[in-house]
This record gives C-alpha cells, structure tokens and sequence, in this order.
C-alpha cells in the first residue's frame, strides 16, 4: 500500500468516527496512534507520548486559558451587558438599531461567549420589543461569530502558533477585515429594515426620552469594555508586553473591572473558572490529538502528496487551489469546530498557500473568516446547535436555520472581497512593523 493510500485511509477513518458521533479529540488521537502503531510498530505508541510533552512545554499556549477567563468573566459578571444596553439606548431610535447594537456588543474575541450574551440578554429584549425572530437569530449568530476575527481573537493566536507567523500580525490583519464584516451586517440590517420596517422596530417615543445624563453614564459603563481590549491589546503592540503577559493583562483587568462594578462575587468566579476550565481542556485534548495525528501525516509525507495531488495530477493554477482548500474548510466545518479543522488540516495546507507564492497572515485571515461562515452552515454547524440550546422555545431549529442564509451570503461576499484585495488585511500589519 502507498503512502498515499494508508494517508487517506488515515483520514477517512477519523471522518467516519466523527460521523458515528464520537468526541473530536478521541477520533483524531484513535486515528493517529492506531496507524502509528500499524505503521511503525511498538515505537508508534511515543507518538502520543511525544506530543503530549509538546503540548506542555509550548509556552504560548498559555494565553488559551487567559482570553477564554477575560471573555467569561466580561460575560458572566455583567459587564459586556453594559455595553449592549449602551448600544440599546444610543441606537435604539434607528429601525434595526438594536439588532445592530447586538452584533457589535457580541464581539469579544470569542465565540461561545458572544453567543452567550447575544442569546441570553439581546435575544429576550428583541423578541420583546417585536423584532423578528428570525431576523433576530441569524443577527446573534452573526455577530457572535466576528468575535474569532478580531482581537483579541483566540482562533488567529492558535493559528499563529501552528503557522509559526507572528500574532502581532494576525491580530492587526484581522482588524479591517473585521470592520469590512461588521460593516456588511450593519449595512443589510440597515437596507432590510428600512424596505420592511416590522423586522425591526424603532423604540417607541417614550422609551427615547432618556436624559442624557443616563444617555453619559451608559456610555462611560459600556466603553469599559473596550478599554481593556484596547489596553491589551496596545501594550502588546507597543512591544511593552509579550503575548502571554498581554493574556495576563486582559485576564487581570477583566477581574479588576468587575471589582471595581462591585460584581466579582463567588458565583460569577465559580461560573468563570468552571467555563474556562472546561473549554480550555476541550482545546488541550484536540491540539493532543492533532498534533499526533499531524506527526504521523507528515511521517508519510502527505504534505508533498497533498502538492503533487494539486499542481501535478490535477494541473490547478494558484488561485484555484486556495479556492478548493476554502471549500474543504466550509465541508469540514459541518462537523468539525475550527480548533479540529486548524491542528488536522493547517499543518498540510500552510506549507502549501507558502510554495504558492500566497501570504500566510493573509492566509490566516481567510482561514478565520471560512471558519465564520462553517459555524453557520447547514446541517450541524456549531452555531446553530448552540443557538437552539440557547433560544427560547418558540424559535424552532428550522427558523435558526433560514435565518442564517443572508448572513452567510454577506459573510461569502466579505470573504471574496479579501481574496481579491488582500491589502485590506494586509495594509495595517505592513504600515505598523514597516515603523
């Protein structure tokens, strides 16, 4: 049997045990320590061993436990509340105004929480004030899904660690693109509501009069989130902080923010530590997995198989292989969450986009924004389960899933207009490390 052959044995074994419903990581390190051990007998079995020492002495991970704790506790003590009330109440007069709201306050750099607030706060208030409700499910998965593009964005520091490309970068790379997206939202928001205002009603004129002393006091409550990403964020770019001090400081000033608003009590810290502990082994035991699985890949050369599989059999230009990856990525994500589809397939397409002459931060932009659109797409993407895990009884998982269509198309469009211009992602990193 060729290497070829036993590589693409390999993976399709792991896809039929993720079809049968087994956990992500046990597919993956099955797979990979079955055929370590067919392929190289009793010494296959230090694989797992092997990266299982690489996994604990990788010192950049340590900013996984420290984003995912900012997140939840923003999240868990109140304070990303304030910051969609603020939006509540300062766009809340525009039709659509507080869907709009809604997909900006859910971006904080990770999903799972975004989706959390969009559901449990913006969701009830929306419905509430006679909003559509599908309009308004596919406004909460949309905007919970930027939060993986823009910093401090979890997926883009995993994906700087595989790649071996700097953070910094990335991070600055998914800024605009980031923006372009948010901006597509709020400009279909915006269109669909004015040609048919019933999806989504202005606040009644008595609701509007608020002094604007309490217009002030929101707005001062509401930016205090984004002065601890900025704060972050900043330090690290100005050198003043690595990346996992940079992690530190987000964490730090999350717990200081909610002292401050007198709402660090023992619940929010338990329902916290609980939350992060448990997704971040979730992210501990995939990358395990993976990087077993990808060290017996690479054993059998699978990257150059994957090249010659592209250029020489099927003769693609270029253009035309990023363009089959991308579709890879948007098949996968049906059923694989983007931590599985990054440690599985990033260590055989990153080489790849390198020999094609493409940049790999802009690669991993793209990357980010296909794994936005896998969570949203039909039949098991990651979003829409969590969302009718989340939503009320009334919206039923046929609403969740029409109501995802039109954003998905906005999110295709975003995702071309970055192919074509690579200098939206490209432009901000260039013009910052270039000084």
């Amino acid at each position: 049997m060729s290497y070829e052959l036993i590589a693409l044995t390999m993976f399709a074994s792991m896809m039929v045990m993720l079809l049968t419903g087994q956990r992500v990581f046990g597919a993956i390190g099955f797979a990979a320590v079955l055929s370590a051990l067919l392929l190289w007998g009793d010494g296959g079995s230090e694989m797992a061993f092997s990266a299982a020492i690489k996994l604990m002495k990788w010192y950049p991970l340590l900013t996984l436990p420290m984003f995912i704790y900012m997140g939840y506790m923003l999240s868990e003590s109140g304070i990303a509340d304030d910051l969609y009330r603020m939006f509540h109440v300062w766009f809340g007069p525009l039709n659509g105004g507080l869907a709009i709201g809604t997909i900006i306050s859910a971006m904080n750099g990770l999903s799972v929480a975004g989706m959390a607030i969009g559901a449990s706060i913006a969701l009830p208030e929306l419905l509430r004030r006679g909003y559509d409700k599908i309009m308004v499910t596919g406004v909460i998965q949309a905007g919970s899904s930027l939060g993986i593009l823009v910093p401090p964005s979890v997926v883009l520091v995993l994906y700087g660690m595989i790649a071996r490309q700097p953070v910094g970068q990335l991070w600055l790379a998914g800024v605009f693109p980031g923006l372009l997206m948010a901006g597509l939202f709020v400009l279909y928001i915006v269109v669909r509501c004015r040609l048919q205002p019933r999806l989504g009603p202005a606040l009644p004129k008595d609701e509007r009069s608020i002094p604007w002393s309490e217009k002030i006091r929101l707005l001062r409550a509401g930016i205090l989130p984004f002065l601890i990403f900025f704060s972050m964020t900043g330090l690290f770019l100005m050198g003043v902080t690595s990346l996992v001090e940079s992690s530190a400081v987000g964490a730090v000033a999350a717990t200081l923010a909610a002292l401050i608003k007198r709402r660090l009590t023992m619940q929010v810290i338990e329902d916290t530590v609980r939350k992060t502990l448990a997704v971040s082994c979730m992210f501990m035991w995939i990358i395990l997995a993976a990087l077993c699985f990808g060290a017996v890949f690479d054993g059998l050369g699978a990257v150059k198989a994957i090249e010659g599989f592209f250029v020489d059999r099927l003769g693609l230009g270029p253009w035309q292989i990023l363009i089959a990856m991308q579709i890879s990525y948007l098949l996968m994500g049906t059923f694989l969450d983007d931590t599985a589809m990054m440690v599985i397939v990033a260590p055989l397409y990153v080489p790849l986009v390198g020999v094609l002459g493409f940049d790999l931060v802009w690669y991993g932009v793209l990357y980010t924004i296909t794994c936005q659109v896998a969570y949203m797409t039909p039949p098991f993407g990651y979003n829409l389960f969590l969302m009718r895990a989340m939503a009320p009884p009334e919206v039923s998982l046929a609403d969740i899933y029409r109501s995802i269509i039109p954003f998905v198309a906005v999110m295709i469009i975003g995702l071309a207009i970055v192919m074509i211009f690579p200098e939206i992602a490209l432009w901000l990193p260039e013009l910052y490390y270039a000084k």
